[in-house]
């Protein structure tokens, strides 16, 4: 009986990547000089790591951002794992589109 793999995760994308070289370099030089204080679980800098992997550049920077307005020291504390990608929609063919609803006419 073979096992079924899972789908390879997609590479990062260039600018991703520089990204993550950024957070790699937080981490290494100024991490070790501040005082630990974050409120979540993973880290901000591992959570940062993991949605720029997960969804790149563009929309990982997004959720990094709003996970670091979020940690501040009256704000909410806890685990707060990175958000799974929605599932995609199928298209819906031309065909079954609904028309558009006209409007009635009011005669005086």
């Amino acid at each position: 009986m073979q096992r079924e793999r899972e789908p390879a995760a997609a590479t990062p994308s260039v600018l991703a990547r520089v990204l993550m070289a950024a957070v790699h370099c937080y981490r290494a030089v100024l991490a070790p000089l501040l005082p630990s204080s974050c409120r979540f679980e993973p880290s901000c800098s591992t959570y940062a790591l993991q949605v720029l992997a997960r969804y790149g550049a563009f929309c990982g920077t997004v959720l990094a951002a709003r996970r670091l307005s979020r940690c501040r020291p009256t704000g909410p504390r806890g685990l707060d794992p990175v958000p799974d990608p929605a599932p995609q929609r199928a298209p819906v063919p031309y065909g079954l589109l609904r028309p558009a609803r006209q409007r009635r006419r009011i005669t005086l």
